[in-house]
Order: structure tokens, then sequence, then C-alpha cells
């Protein structure tokens, strides 16, 4: 069966008190339009927002006065600010037509109707509306693009992720991450900000547990002239810098208990205080947060504020570790791979097929942080065109078949054994001369020196 309304350029609200207009207006472009009326401003109103197109004259009842019109133009516009609107009136007065078309309206004309010219005026003005809808999903897919470019996964975790931040992202929720070290909380913070309203603010990223107790409370709130030792100038605070923006505080747990307190305050009241300083200073931000603890056991333990928890944890988005996402290693192990050949100004090179199989079966306990530091390396010591088994850390050599169930490790301790590693086949390739595997690593003397006395080597 032949659908009715094929052909048809879109949907024409028009709007007019004149019950023989509606009619002839209705007839003479059926054919073209899928046409809706309504016969004053109120009910207008209940029909907004489907349109493609609307066509309304100045003078509406109720009030049948000129206003009625320019503020069902308005109201159209607010509710969708690339709301396509066509104006008319019986009244010769240019001063409507350049009102009109100041609060929005694509066009004006005077009554009566010559169908061919309004039939003209309202081609252009669906064209200026498929452009507008064009640009639009344009810009969408552009910036869904740079919103996710870092966050590199094709799994159902990942495409589950990428769900949940495109469904907070454009809310101001407060929000906890949630992940193992290494698995990427920051860059999922960068990608719901990039995503939200407050794209074009700043994004202030603040690391709680590399803040020194005595010094938390100026870095995230600010501080006066002469508050302390070494205060030589007022400075404003993590909070001041996110306003209109987004602040990330990552680590939210290793906040002592006089830091959570103040930050609660900040939350409620939406103000700070400068460290020193007696005036309240309003502040607009959203905070995301993030944790590779259990803050429901640290409540009960008493070393996390309840009421604080309860605050934060109003959108909980878990981030999948590596080990439940090894279907994304071999992409994350390209993406890495062209990003360090280009940072470091190496050669092009490639994965062999036994590399790729042998990252795939890593336990990865470092997740992500850990396959970028490997991928780095072998950048850096490769010499050869393609990157073989023999290039790999001595823990990934060992043959798929007799990788084995290890125990649980902290991560401190997997980062440790990593370290050690790594610097020990460095020193290795580099035939035992530590200069330069340092400058291979990128380390400076007193690093290597450091790293070799505390790893004894």
């Amino acid at each position: 069966m032949t659908d009715p309304r094929a052909g048809r350029l879109g949907r024409l609200l028009i709007v007019d008190d004149d019950a023989a207009l509606l009619d002839q207006l209705r007839w003479a472009l059926a054919d073209r339009f899928d046409v809706v009326t309504a016969g004053d401003a109120q009910e207008a109103r209940t029909l907004l927002g489907s349109p493609d197109l609307c066509l309304f004259d100045l003078r509406l009842p109720p009030s049948g006065r000129v206003e009625e019109g320019l503020e069902l133009l308005k109201e159209a516009r607010r509710r969708d600010p690339d709301a396509t609107v066509v104006m008319m009136s019986g009244e010769a007065d240019r001063k409507l037509a350049v009102q009109s078309v100041e609060l929005g309206a694509f066009d004006f004309f005077q009554k009566p109707v010559d169908l061919a010219e309004l039939f003209v005026i309202l081609r252009r003005a669906l064209e200026r509306r498929r452009l507008l809808e064009e640009n639009r999903a344009l810009k969408d897919r552009a910036g869904e693009r740079e919103a996710f470019d870092r966050l590199v996964g094709g799994s159902a975790p990942m495409r589950r992720l990428f769900r949940e931040i495109e469904r907070v992202a454009s809310t101001d929720a407060t929000i906890l991450l949630l992940g193992e070290s290494g698995t990427g909380k920051e860059l999922v913070a960068h990608a719901i900000h990039e995503r939200s309203p407050r794209q074009g603010r700043a994004f202030v990223a603040v690391n709680a547990s590399a803040l020194p107790e005595t010094l938390a409370e100026a870095e995230l709130f600010g501080h006066e002239k002469g508050a302390f030792t070494g205060a030589v100038a007022s400075r404003p605070g993590r909070f001041e810098l996110a306003h209109g923006g987004t602040l990330f505080l990552d680590e939210i747990g290793t906040l002592s208990a006089a830091i959570q307190s103040k930050l609660l305050r900040v939350l409620e009241s939406r103000e700070i205080e400068r460290v020193g300083g007696r005036r309240t200073i309003p502040v607009d931000f959203r905070l995301i947060s993030a944790t590779n603890e259990d803050l429901e056991e640290r409540v009960a333990a008493g070393t996390f504020r309840e009421d604080l928890f309860y605050r934060i944890n109003a959108i909980p988005i878990a981030i999948p570790p590596l080990r439940e996402r090894t279907e994304d290693i071999p992409a994350l192990a390209e993406h890495f791979l062209a990003k360090f050949t280009v940072h470091h100004r190496r050669p092009a090179r490639r994965f062999s097929p036994e590399v790729l199989e042998r990252l795939g079966v890593h336990r990865w306990r470092g997740n992500v942080r850990e396959l970028e530091h490997v991928i780095e390396m072998l950048v850096l010591f490769c010499d050869g065109d393609v990157v073989g088994v023999e290039d790999l850390p001595r823990v990934l050599r060992a043959p798929t078949g007799s990788v084995k169930p290890v125990a649980p490790v902290s991560f401190s301790r997997a980062v440790e054994d990593f370290e050690r590693q790594l610097l020990a086949d460095a020193i290795a390739a580099a035939d035992g001369v530590k200069a330069e595997a340092a400058r291979r690593l990128g380390l400076d003397g007193n690093q290597i020196k450091y790293l070799c006395r505390k790893y004894r080597l």
C-alpha cells in the first residue's frame, strides 16, 4: 500500500483565527505538507515541538493583539532554538516585520496570501531547517569522536561505559567513578566533561593522594596573602579555577577528615572560603570524583564520612578492568604503538601475531596504564620493523600454554615488580651501560641511580 505521506516535505503548523483561510491553506498545501492547524495561541502551544515549520498570524485569540502572535513566536523559539517560523499579518506595518525577524522569525509576509509566494517561502524555510539539523548532526558526531577518541575499545563492557557516559554527560549530576588504578578514570571524566554543557569551560583535575596534608586545604580552596608562611600573594584554589566547569577529584578516599568536612560544606553551599580569608566566594562547578577503594568499607570503618559518601555517590559509574575486556587489547596496543612512534619520532613498526597473543593472555594487574608502559618500552627498544616475542619484557615472553594463575598481589607490589623488570631489561639491552638505559627510558642520572639502589640492580 502506498504511503499517503510519501513525497511530502514535512510537518507544517498553521495558526490563524480565520477558519476559511485555514481551510484554504490546508487544502492548498496538503499534497506537499502534513498540515496541522490551530485557531488560537492557546491551542497552538499544545502543538509546538513536533512541526518542522510554523506559520503564525500576528493577531490571535484570546487577546486579539499583535503581542499574542509575537509571544507565540518567542515560545516556539524557547522550546526549540532552531524552530523555523514564518509570520504573516494583514497589517502593512514594516515595524512588525522587523520585530518578528528580530525575535527569530525566518520570514514575514503580508496578507492576502499569495499561494505561489507562500510556497516559495516555506520551501526556503524548510531548507534552512534541514541545514540546521544536518549541521547539528555533524557537530554531534564530531563531539562524539572527540570525547571518545582517547577511550579505546569496542567490547561489551566499553560499549556499556560509553552509553552511561552519554546518559549522564548532559546533566549536572555529581558522579563517582569506580575502578582499579590504571583503568582510565581521568579519561572517562574528560569524556563526560567534553560532552556536557560545560565543555567550553575549565576541566580541573586534582589527585587527592598527591596533595600533602598540610597544603591540601590551600590547594583546594585557595589562600589569602599572609595566610601562612610562604603565602606571599593571594591564590585561588582548584574550586575557583573550576568555576563554570568541571572539578575532577581523583582518589577522593585519601582526603583527611578535616578536608572531607570542608568539602561537604562546599557541596551543600556552593561557596568556599580561602585559607586566611573571611569572605565567601560562590563557585559553580560539576564534581566528578574517583576512587579505587571500597568507600562503603571506609564508611563502616569510620575513616570516610557517610554524609559525604552519599553526596558524591549520586551516580556511580564502574570502569571495567582490562582483564574483563581482553578483546580490546589489540586495539589498545595499536593505539599506543602509533602514539609513541610519533611521540619518540621512531620508525613505524607492527606487532607480530605472537606478540598480540602474549599481550592478550597477560594478567595486566596495572590495567591500561601497564599496557601503555609496555608498548612505550617496545617502541624505544625494538630495532626491527616488526615487534617480536624477543622484544617483550621477560614476564611476557612465556609461551601461552605456560601461563599459570598467580596469587593476587597489591597494585603497588605489581608496579614495583614491573618497574624492576623494565629497568633490568633496559640495562641488559644497553649492554650494562646504565647511562644509555636511562636515556632510552627517558630518565635522568639521579632517577636511574635511585631506581638501581631501590631494586639493587
